[in-house]
């Protein structure tokens, strides 16, 4: 796994895998437990394919009751437990570890409830993100958060991740698309958290179980807000000589008071690669493209795509195009969405990296990646929720050449510490995994990494869902109490440390 450290694997646990095995088999029958190698190798990694790691056993739950036993079983026998929705995570946050088990949750695959009259609708977590709204849409309303990966992602991972994607901007992410969750803690107790109401009482639970990359527990039920469909979306394209253009007039529009329901940036590289892969019909003459959604009533919509254009033409773009048909609407975002895949084509491997800037530092950062790039002789391929200052940088590599997955990360690694330094934050929707475990403490010191570990105890106190992710050095709980170092000797020196 390159040089990424993950706990140490407990040699007992190795040594049972077989007894694990069977009694998993016991709980979850029929073809529920997978623990052949070749069985096992769709799951050695996730949509961070850099890195993989074969997992102790795969167990395919289908319903609450058998997910509460599983946890139960791995909690009184000390067995990690990493839990996996669609396998689409950017940051690593689905690898498996050599001695846990995966918890794979694609069998949750229904939509249990529509309820119109409240606005919701509630699905199981393996539901995809884009099944919500083709499941509503026939009445005229849509699921609102739409990661780039809506047509595979789970809805159970969008929780966990807490995805936006290109609307989040107006619409907000999934923590403000979200009502309640059915979760199961490591102990098996089965959980509520919010329902069909506005706001919950007391703390907000909801809030800490979101994004919280499946440290807490294991999401088997989801009730979401879904939104009607505005009466009136265009989508309008804008070119500029420089991504520094493009990435000022992003801060205008926002300035001027005007909120979009998407406004999205495209380089060079990503605009003709994707051109190439879709036929969106994109000016490959520009060195940046912006492409900013209007939506609401038409005529508001009208008169605010005259005022985006004003403020775009003051910032020197020299393309324009307004989508006239909801069909060039949806091509617009069709070469968006497939923005991902297509960049897939300029070299053998990229890593997609994941943080968030203040939208006034978008032509600071984006002219320091390209320094960066000449730096480490690495292209680099820029696509992002521009209104939301959350990048996306692609960094091109090629792992068969020996040191150029080091150079990625180290790349990577600069762009993240970049974000921080200018007011920003290490992640935006892709979670921390592993893949910035290591740089937590470039945003965070050690007291606030230790209250967040102070969290993570409340619900899982043995460290056994997801262990190994987020958190730069692990703490064991009791080390987080009135526990102090007496004459350089640490408490509990018998537990293991990485």
């Amino acid at each position: 796994m390159s040089g990424l450290k993950m706990p140490a694997p407990n040699s007992g646990v190795l040594a049972r895998r077989a007894e694990i095995a069977r009694a998993l088999s016991a709980i979850v029958p029929g073809e529920g437990v997978v623990s052949t190698q070749d069985g096992m190798r769709p799951f050695e990694t996730d949509g961070l394919t850099a890195y993989r790691q074969m997992p102790l056993v795969v167990v395919l739950p289908e319903t609450t009751e058998q997910v509460s036993k599983v946890l139960r079983y791995c909690h009184e026998n000390e067995i990690p437990v990493v839990p996996r929705g669609s396998g689409t995570s950017l940051s690593g946050g689905a690898i498996p570890l050599e001695d846990g088990v995966l918890l794979a949750m694609t069998r949750f695959n229904r939509v249990l409830e529509i309820d119109y009259e409240n606005r919701a609708v509630t699905v199981q977590p393996g539901v995809t993100n884009l099944a919500v709204t083709k499941a509503v849409s026939e009445k005229g309303f849509y699921y609102a958060p739409d990661p780039s990966s809506q047509i595979a992602c789970s809805i159970g991972g969008n929780v966990a991740e807490n995805s936006g994607g290109v609307h989040c901007l107006k619409y907000g992410l999934t923590a403000n698309n979200l009502l309640g969750v059915e979760i199961v803690l490591i102990s098996g107790e089965v959980v509520r958290l919010g329902g069909k109401h506005l706001d919950s009482e007391g703390y907000d639970l909801l809030g800490l179980v979101t994004g919280s990359e499946g440290l807490l527990g294991v999401v088997t039920e989801v009730t979401v807000r879904i939104l009607q469909s505005p009466e009136t979306a265009r989508a309008v394209l804008f070119g500029f000589d420089t991504s520094e253009a493009g990435g000022a007039a992003v801060a205008a529009i926002i300035a001027a008071g005007i909120i979009p329901g998407g406004m999205e940036m495209m380089d060079r590289p990503a605009i003709h690669a994707t051109e190439a892969y879709v036929g969106a019909g994109y000016p490959l003459d520009v060195e940046a493209l912006l492409i900013v959604e209007l939506d609401g009533p038409k005529g508001e919509v009208d008169h605010l795509i005259g005022e985006v254009e004003k403020i775009a033409s003051a910032c020197g773009s020299v393309y324009v195009r307004v989508s006239q048909t909801e069909a060039e609407r949806a091509a617009f975002w069709l070469g968006r969405k497939a923005a991902f895949p297509a960049v897939g084509r300029l070299a053998p491997d990229y890593l997609c990296m994941d943080g968030t800037i203040p939208r006034k530092t978008l032509p600071q950062v984006l002219a320091a990646m390209r320094e960066m790039s000449v730096h480490y002789g690495l292209e680099v391929a820029n696509v992002f929720h521009a209104g939301d200052g959350n990048l996306h940088p692609l960094i091109l590599y090629d792992a068969n050449i020996p040191g150029q997955l080091d150079k990625a990360e180290a790349f990577g690694a600069d762009i993240l510490k970049l974000c921080v330094k200018v007011g920003g934050v290490l992640t935006g929707e892709h979670g921390v995994g592993i893949e910035k475990r290591d740089l937590m403490g470039e945003m965070f010191d050690d007291i606030d990494l230790s209250h967040q570990q102070r969290v993570k105890c409340a619900f899982d106190p043995q460290h056994l869902l997801n262990p190994g992710k987020m958190f730069p050095v692990l703490h064991r709980c009791a080390e987080l109490g009135r526990m102090h170092v007496h004459k350089g000797q640490l408490p509990h020196p018998d537990l293991p440390r990485f």
